[in-house]
Formats: C-alpha cells, sequence, structure tokens
C-alpha cells in the first residue's frame, strides 16, 4: 500500500492516504505535529501503516456516512489505538463515541482546531460534513475547508442512495453558500471522470475546459487533484450550477419540456449522470 511520508522541509497539515482505488483517508495534524485525526478510514491498513512509520499518534475518527469504504477499518483502529470516534447520531455505528448532528461543534487536539457540524442527507439520509473556518497554521491559514464525503465532489456530487432530488439539493446548497475560499475535501478521486460528464452539461465553460487540462496533468504525475474549493465548485460543477441557463438548457433538451425549478433541474443532470 502507497503511503506518503513526512516531508520534514515543507509542514504538512492536511494530506492524504489512498485506499481501494479512487478513496482518499484524510490525515489532519495537530500542530505540533505529534497526533493527527483520519475522516473515513474505510481501509485500517494505510492508516496503521502510515502512523507507524513516522510515529504518530491516531488521537480521532470523523466518520461522514456509514457506507463501509469509509468505516470499514473504524474498529480496527479504534481497538489498536483507542481513538476517540466522531459519527452521525442518524446512523448509530456501534463504535460510536459522540453521535454528532446539525449545529454541534467538536474540538480537536485539545481546542486546536473548531469543527462545525453539517448535515448533508442525499447520497444517505444520515450524511454529515465537518466545516472548520479559518483553520490556522501554515498553508491553510487564510481558508475554511470542509470535509465532506461523498456528498460534494469536485465537478461532481454522490449518488442519490436514500434522499430525494430536493433533499440532496438543499444540502448542496448549504456547501454552495460556503465561504468562496473554502476548501473542499472529498473522499474520491472521480474528478476527471466527473469533468468528462459536466462537458456534455457545459461544452463550452471556459473554467472547466482549463480545470480539465489541470487536473489531466496531476493525474499524469499520479498526484491528487484534491482538495477543490467552493469558489472552482461554482464555476465549474454542473451540481451547484443549477440556476445557470447553460445548464437549464442541457436539462431541458434532455427532458423535452421547459423547467422553471432548481430542483428539477437537479434531478434531471442526477439522472443523466447515472446513465453516463
Amino acid at each position: 500500500m502507497l503511503t506518503r511520508q513526512l516531508d520534514s522541509s515543507k509542514p504538512v497539515r492536511i494530506i492524504p492516504l489512498k485506499a481501494f482505488s479512487d478513496n482518499y483517508i484524510w490525515v489532519i495534524f495537530s500542530p505540533e505535529g505529534s497526533k493527527v485525526a483520519v475522516v473515513d478510514p474505510g481501509d485500517s491498513r494505510p492508516v496503521i501503516e502510515f502512523l507507524e512509520e513516522n510515529n504518530l499518534v491516531l488521537d480521532s475518527i470523523l466518520v461522514t456516512h456509514y457506507h463501509n469504504d469509509h468505516i470499514g477499518g473504524v474498529q480496527a483502529l479504534k481497538n489498536r489505538y483507542h481513538c476517540h470516534v466522531y459519527a452521525s447520531r442518524h446512523d448509530q455505528l456501534s463504535f460510536t463515541d459522540t453521535e454528532l448532528d446539525e449545529g454541534d461543534t467538536i474540538s480537536l487536539f485539545d481546542d486546536s482546531y473548531q469543527f462545525s457540524i453539517l448535515h448533508l442527507p442525499g447520497h444517505t439520509m444520515g450524511h454529515i460534513g465537518y466545516f472548520c473556518q479559518n483553520l490556522s497554521g501554515h498553508d491553510l491559514k487564510s481558508h475554511s475547508l470542509v470535509f465532506c464525503g461523498d456528498t460534494l465532489f469536485r465537478a461532481g456530487c454522490g449518488r442519490m442512495f436514500e434522499g430525494t432530488p430536493d433533499i440532496f439539493h438543499h444540502s448542496l446548497q448549504k456547501l454552495a453558500q460556503l465561504p468562496p475560499n473554502t476548501l473542499v475535501y472529498c473522499t474520491h478521486e472521480y474528478t476527471l471522470a466527473n469533468i468528462a460528464f459536466a462537458k456534455t452539461v457545459e461544452p463550452d465553460n471556459a473554467d472547466l475546459l482549463e480545470l480539465e487540462e489541470n487536473c489531466q496533468k496531476l493525474r499524469e504525475q499520479d498526484l491528487e487533484t484534491l482538495p477543490s474549493t467552493i469558489d472552482s465548485e461554482l464555476k465549474t460543477n454542473p451540481f451547484l450550477r443549477c440556476t445557470e441557463s447553460t445548464v437549464i438548457q442541457s436539462a431541458e433538451r434532455a427532458q423535452n419540456k421547459s423547467l422553471s425549478d432548481p430542483v428539477e433541474t437537479f434531478a434531471t443532470i442526477r439522472q443523466l449522470k447515472d446513465n453516463f
């Protein structure tokens, strides 16, 4: 399993560990760098290898939703490191130490980082996100960030397994209203596939075409295309652009009728993506 070593010459605050074919397990470092929290560890092995190789302490685990590729490694990590597990109260997972819902807040590493909880139903009904306003330190000093699991992807969104179009659209709009410079940490490397679909919706979107070129270069070097930003998503992600005339027109062509409701537009392009 490929893991990323710490680079002592450049302070790192958040890095991804690769899992399965396209998952990322995000690692959040404490200010002094000796403790970490991990987000959605679907596999315990890359986390254990990374912790042991770098002599790190696993302080806590943040879970966004109950799908196995996000929680499959949680129990083994908890058994081994006795770390604290945060998860949605809606999912009622047996390993949870603190159940969370919209409006709750948590603190990591002795109150160093404060996260507000967002309830983001749609992919699953219990899905939550972790939003941090102005995470301090190094390259993230001027940014907010959100760990959004499988709700919002770069240039895409998650499949609608349990929600309805209006529920999922509302969750996406909640994310769209975060500060534009918010760093978006989702959990899958789906970017190029999402862009390929987004181009069928908005083939002349210059921001989208530029994004594709930049992300292709990253993937050719086996580098992650994440994190994104809310600003980038508002310019390139069709699922956040359901009031844009170009997106509406694509949805109307697919439905062969006029659409006046953004939720109808969202539902249409989500169905188109399902069959893409």
